[in-house]
């Protein structure tokens, strides 16, 4: 039976956080699903910086549809969990069901890959405590509050958890999360 792995999101997700894995998961054989507060089409979007700009400015980015609400998801049916940024996670953490599904996954030490302003999901998990992080790098004090120590680097790895700080770094943090998940939950061939 292939693995499945979830990602959790919603509406303000960055595009390139969601759908780079999801596409990178597909690739090596995994079932991929997609869960957030409800199904329905996802409107995602796209950060970058501008000349002039202290901070990244936001764009509209692709939409792609959620294939179960956070109500709907069983845990236990998932080998890992993706975790992406954008500015999902800022209204997402408030959310008691996706909580419960997060806090599962760090229970039973299953494989968790987390990027960007993700880690603001994992913290309010309660999750952070005593582990190395990185996380876009605002964070850092966030990080640090949630019990983290904070590293500034392209991946960070601390057992089962996978980090990074952005769409940037994408190809370090699925070459690492992959390495976890090959050795917890290989693609069996059909």
């Amino acid at each position: 039976m292939t693995a499945k792995i979830l990602i959790v999101t919603g509406d303000a997700a960055e595009s390139l956080e969601v759908l780079y894995p999801y596409q990178r998961l597909l690739e090596e054989g995994y079932d991929v699903h997609i869960a957030a507060p409800s199904r329905k089409k996802l409107q995602f979007v796209v950060h970058d910086f501008e000349p002039g700009f202290d901070t990244y400015t936001e764009k509209p980015g692709y939409t792609w549809p959620a294939d179960l609400a956070f109500s709907e998801v069983d845990p236990g049916q998932y080998a890992a969990l993706v975790v992406p940024g954008g500015r999902a996670p800022e209204y997402l953490r408030n959310d008691p069901e996706l909580r419960k599904i997060l806090k599962s996954f760090f229970d039973t030490d299953k494989p968790v890959a987390q990027i960007c302003h993700g880690p603001l999901l994992t913290a309010a998990a309660d999750a952070l405590g005593g582990r190395r992080v990185t996380a876009y790098p605002a964070l850092e004090l966030d990080m640090q509050a949630a019990g983290a120590t904070f590293q500034d680097a392209e991946v960070v790895v601390d057992g089962t958890l996978v980090s990074a700080r952005a769409w940037p770094d994408h190809s370090a943090w699925m070459r690492e999360f992959l390495k976890v998940l090959r050795a917890t939950a290989p693609v069996t061939p059909a």
